[in-house]
């Protein structure tokens, strides 16, 4: 597809100011790159690789791609600072609602007196250790990490904002269509990293000559006690259909219905008074010179392929711009052995490196015996193949969205509405 659509997907004329396609700095531009002039001067990349970026997304076998990713370069128009993330859609219209969580969080974070003021209260709180802060908004402590504090109400308050301008564009059906995502912000030594739902991020470190990996974010399932105990004090419900008894999903109090398997998204509005939210799990990390990267990934990545693979795969690469494209081809054909029966997912990824050291990346095949992992992951793939037919993640839905107020119902038909930005939805069981 051209440059210009896939620019202009999804977002509004103007909203990066002068929207218009660069090359890069050094001239070296892959081919369907794209970059864009974003908010304070900031690089937006929705496609392509730079010196700390690597950056690549495949289209599965469900229909249109519903992952989307962006990668801010000078974010906030400070040259240390990048935000980067991966945003995964479900429902019929989950494409453009992760287009438009792409395209309208970042500018919220870096300049939020575009909505609102920004103030410093909040219900948030976290646990801290010396490096690491973990938040989950539901907690009541305050942070003492001055950096973590000065960012957190904006983060929090661009994610309702965004949750809250989606479902108020008439443009993008979003009551029973929504996206997940994972985002970093790093600035210095600084990493924040922002997760609402089941995408993933982890992080590369380095120890006595070892790579380790660590996941720096919780999958958030209905299946988590506390989220479970969030969405049953909503009277939502939160339960696993026979066919697939180890996936709990999120359910409306009196119909069958929509049958969500994340427990936090954009979109989905058809849940928001059940106990769904749009606030992010946040998490803090204060860098050292022994961390080399992070991942960011959707769950088409995450569900076939294991943290210590994915640093493994990433670190083995014989160039940083290639080594997203290379989890994402490890995933696919994991997909196809692991699931043959199953439509791959799609899946994105975006690795952020924190140094300009290349030697991480260049390793001899001697020397990757020294990585902390399973090395027969290194080799031909082991995997215990199943007969599954469908990953289980995709949203079971049974939706009609009505223009006009509907006058009368079928006796067969128990009909829920609510009306959101002068549009009229109804959830229809037969």
């Amino acid at each position: 597809m051209g440059a210009c659509c896939s620019c202009q997907r999804g977002v509004p004329p103007g909203h990066y100011g002068s929207y218009t396609v660069e090359n890069d700095e050094k001239g070296e531009v892959e081919e369907n790159e794209i970059i864009l002039e974003g908010d304070l001067g900031a690089r937006v990349r929705l496609q392509g690789s730079s010196m700390f970026v690597s950056m690549y997304s495949q289209q599965g076998n469900k229909g249109t791609n519903q992952d989307a990713m962006t990668v801010w370069e000078n974010f906030t128009g400070d040259k240390d600072t990048m935000f980067v993330g991966v945003f995964d859609g479900h429902g019929p219209c989950g494409h453009k609602v992760a287009q438009y969580a792409r395209d309208h969080l970042p500018s919220r974070i870096s300049t939020p007196g575009k909505r609102s003021s920004v103030t410093g209260s909040d219900n948030g709180g976290d646990e801290s250790s010396k490096n690491n802060v973990n938040e989950d908004t539901n907690g009541s402590e305050e942070s003492d990490n001055p950096f973590y504090s000065s960012w957190k109400s904006r983060i929090l308050r661009a994610f309702k904002e965004t949750d809250e301008g989606l479902e108020g564009n008439a443009s993008i059906e979003s009551y029973c269509s929504g996206a997940t995502s994972v985002a970093a912000f790093k600035k210095g030594e600084h990493l924040i990293i922002m997760n609402l739902g089941d995408s993933r991020a982890i992080l590369c470190s380095s120890n006595n000559n070892k790579l380790v990996a660590e996941q720096l974010t919780v999958d958030l399932k209905p299946s988590i006690p506390t989220e479970a105990e969030r969405i049953a004090s909503c009277q939502g419900r939160v339960m696993a259909m026979q066919e697939e008894p180890s996936v709990f999903r999120i359910w409306m109090p009196d119909e069958d219905c929509p049958g969500l398997a994340m427990s936090r998204a954009f979109g989905d509005f058809c849940l928001k008074d059940y106990g769904l939210i749009s606030t992010p799990q946040l998490f803090y990390r204060k860098l050292t010179p022994k961390d080399e990267f992070i991942v960011l990934a959707t769950d088409g990545v995450w569900d076939v392929l294991p943290n210590d693979e994915v640093v493994a795969v990433v670190a083995t690469s014989r160039t940083r711009s290639a080594a997203a494209k290379r989890v994402v081809h490890r995933a696919v054909r994991a997909w196809r052995i692991k699931y043959p029966l199953a439509k791959v997912d799609d899946c994105a990824v975006v690795c952020l490196f924190f140094n300009n050291r290349r030697a991480l990346l260049t390793r001899s095949p001697s020397e990757r015996t020294h990585l902390s992992l399973n090395n027969s992951d290194l080799a031909a793939e082991k995997y215990v193949t199943s007969t599954k037919n469908d990953d289980g993640l995709d949203t079971v839905l049974n939706c009609n969205v009505k223009e006009e107020t509907s006058s009368s119902s079928s006796a067969k038909s128990r009909v829920r509405s609510r009306t959101k930005a002068g549009r009229k939805y109804e959830f229809v069981e037969s």
